[in-house]
């Protein structure tokens, strides 16, 4: 990808320069080990840039190239498909899932619908009590529909690690009348469409040799225990299909998903959403509720409520000073999301900014919303001009 002079798009490149050398530091302090960065605005990529090393214990430094399980960013690629579906006609934001899904409709289930789903208040709890990333995603829409409602749909923002997106990625097979698998929908669909070429549903064998492995650098406890998160080196292989956190890409393939984000749904000619669906997507939909998730970090971290601030399918900046991953300094309209400890994209629409960082070596969750608070406002804070 070609890089441009910051300046050409109203950036300090003096001050964009403390971005690398901030993480040049953290990885230095063994917070963390590695990171991937491609950083653009008004369409122009100002840095594209690999710091430290993919795998520390082996001594292999980071590449421009390497494939990252991309966690948590892989919902955003299964709501876009989503919100494609309605504009078809294929689904409705207010269709209850039982409607394509009639064994969903037990134990209080019969009345959660797409939106619920996508912004993490169908009343389905954190995270479910089986192994769901270990199943195949037949058997995990089987066992999802045997799990009780922990809530009233809508009353309450839980985030959904990993349950909501076996039953959206279920709905969107069975809206394709049940002829191809999610991973054919996601690749056919939306990742060729978009050229990205490097990206895939589970670890694609061509993909394996430039994987970074999963390894905690952060043991404090958190969200998420370390031993879990390491085992996906081994359980999101090849034929793994989980669509909340199985998909492997690079920084650059993400730009380009972010890209599309920012030019409106639209691509090189590929449009995957029209602009009015983007805009309510990227609304807060969870109003002043809180999410469930940071309840932890309130405890022992100290952080005060703050509204969870979702979209249908994207995590969004909104108004006031919190810890948050896009900065203090970003649009209230900022979206994207985030993945356990390791990855981040997001969207300023009013900066015209698109921002990626994909990281090796996990940091306990909660401590890399405040490492990524940090390096994305010495993104931000490098805009001097319109």
């Amino acid at each position: 990808m070609q890089i441009n002079d910051p300046q050409t798009v109203g950036m300090d490149a003096k001050r964009l320069q403390r971005l690398p050398k901030a993480i040049a530091r953290d990885i230095e302090a063994g917070l963390y080990d590695g990171a991937v960065i491609a950083i653009g605005r008004h369409g122009r990529l100002v840095m594209h840039q690999a710091i430290g090393y993919a795998d520390r214990a082996a001594g292999r430094k980071t590449a421009l190239d390497d494939v990252f399980g991309v966690l948590s960013l892989s919902k955003t690629l299964t709501n876009v498909l989503v919100l494609n579906r309605c504009e078809q006609g294929l689904l409705r934001l207010t269709m209850p899932v039982a409607e394509l899904i009639p064994e969903f409709a037990i134990l209080g289930k019969q009345h959660i619908t797409i939106q619920h789903l996508l912004a993490h208040t169908g009343g389905l709890g954190g995270m479910p009590p089986m192994p769901l990333d270990r199943m195949p995603l037949e058997a995990a829409i089987a066992a999802v529909c045997m799990l009780p409602l922990m809530s009233k749909p809508g009353e309450a923002v839980s985030y959904s690690g990993l349950t909501a997106h076996v039953v959206l990625a279920e709905l969107l097979r069975r809206a394709d009348g049940g002829k191809r698998s999610f991973r054919q929908i996601l690749d056919e669909d939306l990742l060729k469409p978009l050229g990205m070429r490097d990206t895939a549903l589970g670890l694609r064998s061509d993909l394996a040799k430039r994987r970074v492995p999963f390894v905690v650098r952060d043991q404090q406890p958190g969200l998420l225990p370390p031993p879990m998160l390491e085992s996906y080196n081994e359980v999101l292989n090849e034929t793994a299909e989980v669509p909340a956190i199985g998909v492997y890409s690079t920084a650059a393939d993400f730009y380009r998903f972010c890209e599309m984000l920012r030019r409106g749904g639209e691509l090189d000619g590929v449009r995957l959403l029209s602009p009015l669906t983007l805009d309510m997507a990227t609304r807060n939909c969870t109003g002043n509720m809180i999410n469930a998730l940071w309840t932890y970090a309130r405890e022992s971290r100290g952080w005060e409520d703050f509204p969870a601030y979702l979209g249908l399918g994207f995590s969004l900046r909104g108004e006031g000073i919190f810890p948050h991953h896009f900065g203090t300094l970003a649009s209230p309209r900022s979206f994207g999301h985030a993945g356990a400890g390791a990855t981040l994209f997001w969207v300023d629409p009013v900066q015209d900014m698109s921002f990626v960082a994909l990281t090796a070596g996990l940091v306990e969750e909660a401590a890399s919303v405040e490492r990524f608070q940090r390096l994305s406002d010495l993104a931000l804070s490098s805009i001097v001009a319109p």
